[in-house]
């Protein structure tokens, strides 16, 4: 052997890649939850270009989540009180099981659902979090449908109903609990359910203080990881994730949080606001625990920001698109506008980058591509025909597209 050490090198990185899996689309808008794909896909199509097309029981509005070969999301059918969690094949669309969970109908939004928080998975197990006003839990299967653990979080009370989703950090599932009565931040144990931390959050106003932010991680260029949760009451706050002490927080929101904070060029992004439309995005560099506090680096009134749908970037381009189908791209770092434009319709799903395309799909299910550029460019329109309050997710060169009764798989392409 002429090069030892290169056949070794290379024997090693094969084995890696045995046992590591290509990048999973493991919670809501992928890993971190930023939302991102170098996959390409066709700015236009026809339901005569999908891979395949499913129908769901019942009806929802959770994004899937995959891991390997199967696919993991949650349905309800309120009239009988059903909620399901189903696992479905990949290449095909076929189900290979559901658990039901029975439930009794309660009062939430107009745009809310039964069936509304997406699941989160890792290699071992599939989480999700179901919730009434009376009952609030989290449960845990294998990825074979066997149920491992319950864990009950109590009552959670709320003006517009359920829609959060939990998140994994390392062996730990993080729930978050903002609600309108006793709120809280918890991290149970993956593999038990057992709770390994819990602290109180405050409330703003009594009947009002429901957030449904899905936090992310931080990782500072120097020191341990962060986590960042957003809510109404303690503004953007940093966690030490394995332990639940507060590093640092910086109260900046007048209004709920429904969408997701994304990390960008160093900055973390989040926005607050509410049904008529009086929303906020601010810009916040991160603190440091026992040293600098946060800094609020700019703030974008309604004209721009988004109450539901999370930002998306491509570098430091952000795309801030708003539920009144008003699309916003500035830069990261400074908040300066590149530029503004309508592109119609209402939404409520996210926004995700795939390579050099904006993907977002409209409540009335069409959607609608846009290039990742400083200049505005509409490339493309698809009708999925049916209502869609759902979130794309994509992994390998597949994207899967979840309407409140179908589950689409549509194809990359190699332009």
């Amino acid at each position: 052997m002429k090069h030892p050490v290169a056949w070794f090198c290379c024997l090693l990185l094969l084995s890696v890649a045995g046992v590591c899996p290509a990048q999973e689309w493991t919670r809501f808008r992928g890993p971190n939850g930023a939302g991102q794909s170098e996959a390409k896909f066709p700015a236009e199509f026809s339901e005569r270009d999908l891979t395949w097309k499913v129908s769901l029981p019942g009806a929802g509005h959770s994004s899937p989540v995959l891991w390997g070969k199967q696919i993991f999301l949650t349905s309800a059918e309120a009239e009988q009180g059903r909620r399901w969690l189903l696992s479905l094949k990949a290449s095909d669309g076929s189900l290979l099981w559901k658990k039901e969970f029975p439930f009794h109908t309660y009062h939430v939004n107009a745009q809310n659902g039964f069936a509304t928080g997406t699941p989160t998975v890792d290699a071992d197990r599939v989480y999700c979090t179901w919730a009434t006003p009376e009952q609030y839990f989290a449960a845990a299967f294998d990825h074979q449908g066997k149920e491992l653990w319950r864990v009950e979080l109590g009552p959670f009370p709320s003006e517009h109903g359920y829609g959060a989703s939990p998140m994994l950090y390392q062996d730990l599932l993080i729930v978050t609990n903002d609600q309108d009565g006793n709120s809280s931040l918890q991290a149970l144990d993956c593999k038990d359910g057992s709770v390994r931390w819990r602290i109180p959050r405050q409330q703003h106003l009594p009947d009002k203080n429901s957030s449904y932010s899905v936090p992310c991680i931080y990782q500072p260029p120097k020191g341990p990881a962060e986590l960042i949760h957003n809510s109404w009451a303690h503004g953007i706050t940093s966690l030490d994730p394995l332990t639940g002490a507060t590093n640092w927080e910086l109260p900046v929101f007048e209004r709920r949080t429904v969408s997701s904070p994304i990390i960008v060029d160093g900055l973390i992004l989040g926005s607050c606001g509410e049904g008529g439309g009086k929303n906020t995005m601010v810009a916040v560099r991160p603190g440091v625990k026992n040293g600098r506090s946060p800094e609020l680096v700019y703030k974008l009134d309604k004209t721009y920001a988004a109450y539901v749908p999370t930002m998306v970037n491509a570098g430091n381009l952000v795309f801030l698109w708003g539920d009144r189908g008003i699309v916003t791209c500035i830069d990261g770092p400074t908040g300066k506008l590149h530029w503004r434009e309508r592109v119609g319709g209402n939404f409520s799903g996210s926004p995700v980058r795939a390579a050099d395309k904006i993907f977002c799909v409209s409540a009335d299910g069409e959607v609608v591509a846009l290039a990742a550029s400083d200049q505005f460019k509409v490339l493309g329109r698809s009708p999925l025909n049916e209502t869609c309050r759902s979130t794309p997710a994509i992994v390998g060169n597949r994207m899967y597209l979840r309407t409140e009764s179908h589950l689409l798989c549509l194809p990359g392409s190699a332009k």
